[in-house]
């Protein structure tokens, strides 16, 4: 795996790949920088080399070219506090007005382009398209793993215009090391913890883990999919009745190869989805027609202690309950705790996935874990043994 480290960029242009799709508020300002403040390494070494940097990303999901909610404009002030330089800023990503700046760019120096997305060739992986980004730059860095699973002309089609001069940068590069930890794992027990609404959305993951993992436990919305196929009574909870016989197949391969497939053993039940409802404790299979189940009950608390106080390696991808609710957010968060705990007793913690990573930082655990991926799309993708085009367009050199 080529990485920036294996190269030097004095008086190189070096055209990076970032993902910059940052929030905003209504004001158009940035409302959370981790992303930005994730890919400062890269742009540092580079310019410690004695190189210029030409930024380039996405931001949001512009339907009609050129608007200024969406322009990458209002992402410059949060680059250059950490940074702690001035960004330059080209009001488009193609055309002479960029070419100009980028082709002036003195060493030491950053370049910000305007919205990739403004041209629909972007998403739709035009050759041509990326041919004129390519020429920004005098090598290529791809950075933006959260954008490494679609093949973009900037993130995958660009590398070929690169041949020997491209490279991943720290950001690219920690994924790919750490979600390979997860899947390559040699120190066992691995236990993967699958949670979030629905099994449709983690088919792919449950039947590659079942290849790698010793223990995953499955939890959240989908846990009840999994108890219904099973006999149980989950009342009004959610349920894809369509995968009740997929479930059955995932629990009898499981089976067959010795992994345990960890279910909640209890629930904590509302009478409507909301923090008003009246609410009661069951075993998971015998919940009150009009109730739902929206989080783990203290039986299935003990078990996941249990479980993982004795693991080597833990992946935690999506919430075991609705935890953005006061009443529902217990079971996450023990959970959350015991990652946290585990991680301080030698093992190493993976967190990926939107919710996951919304969880650890409302826990405030996001640095007692080893690793938390910011990939979303990209790492349940890699999870499921998916080959991502940004990172094959690297490798393939």
């Amino acid at each position: 795996m080529k990485t920036i480290d294996d190269f030097n960029f004095s008086n190189q242009r070096v055209l990076i790949r970032v993902d910059f799709n940052v929030p905003l508020d209504k004001n158009l300002q940035v409302t959370d920088d981790t992303r930005i403040k994730a890919t400062i390494p890269t742009i540092q070494k580079i310019l410690q080399d004695g190189g210029s940097v030409i930024l380039m990303s996405h931001l949001g999901r512009p339907k009609k070219g050129p608007a200024e909610e969406f322009s990458l404009r209002h992402t410059i002030s949060a680059i250059q506090r950490h940074l702690g330089k001035e960004v330059l800023f080209a009001d488009d990503c193609i055309g002479e007005s960029a070419y100009t700046l980028s082709k002036s760019l003195s060493k030491g120096k950053v370049l910000l382009l305007e919205n990739l997305r403004f041209y629909a060739e972007e998403e739709a992986g035009d050759e041509q398209f990326a041919q004129k980004l390519a020429m920004h730059g005098d090598f290529y860095v791809n950075d933006a793993f959260g954008t490494a699973h679609r093949a973009h002309a900037s993130t995958a089609i660009i590398a070929k215009f690169f041949p020997g001069k491209k490279a991943f940068g720290y950001v690219m590069a920690n994924e790919i090391r750490n979600v390979s930890r997860v899947l390559q794992a040699t120190e066992k027990p691995v236990t993967a913890i699958i949670g979030g609404a629905k099994v449709s959305t983690k088919l792919g993951i449950i039947q590659n883990l079942l290849q790698r993992a010793n223990n995953i436990i499955i939890g959240g919305g989908m846990a009840y999919t999994f108890v219904k196929a099973l006999g149980g009574n989950v009342g009004k909870s959610l349920v894809e009745d369509d995968l009740l016989e997929k479930a059955k197949e995932i629990l009898d391969e499981a089976k067959r190869l010795g992994v345990a497939i960890i279910l909640p053993i209890d629930s904590v039940n509302s009478s409507e989805f909301s923090e008003n409802g009246e609410v009661c404790i069951t075993a998971i299979d015998s919940i009150p027609d009009q109730m739902m189940g929206l989080d783990v009950g203290p039986e299935t608390i003990r078990k996941y202690h249990e479980v993982l106080s004795n693991s080597k390696v833990i992946l935690w991808n999506g919430p075991v309950g609705v935890f953005e609710m006061k009443r529902f957010e217990k079971g996450t968060l023990e959970l959350g705790k015991m990652i946290a705990e585990a991680t301080k007793s030698g093992a190493f913690t993976l967190v990926g996935g939107g919710d996951s990573v919304a969880a650890v930082k409302k826990f405030s655990l996001e640095d007692q874990v080893s690793y938390v991926s910011t990939g979303g799309g990209a790492m349940l993708e890699y999870l499921e043994g998916i080959t991502l085009p940004g990172i094959a367009a690297i490798l393939n050199d």
